[in-house]
């Protein structure tokens, strides 16, 4: 249970975190955490599937495709 109370606020951290970034690289590192950190709570959820397909797509194939894109445009954010 505890593990959870802190996978959880962990995932809303990384996703706080990755909003307030000025530097996009750093938002997409933010959410492949999350990401990272949501397939381990769907797999204490007993949704191995799940997570598997949430860690390939969401933190490996999704951040790649982002920073793909992020190096084809600016990196920083201009106020």
């Amino acid at each position: 249970m505890l593990i959870q109370i802190l996978i959880l606020t962990g995932i809303a951290l990384t996703a706080f975190l990755a909003l307030k970034s000025k530097d996009l690289l750093v938002s997409v590192v933010y959410l492949a955490a999350m990401s990272l950190m949501l397939a381990i709570e769907f797999y204490i959820l007993q949704a191995p599937d799940v997570a598997i397909a949430e860690a390939a797509i969401g933190a490996g194939l999704t951040t790649a495709i982002y920073v793909i894109a992020i190096k084809k445009t600016e990196r920083m954010e201009h106020d």
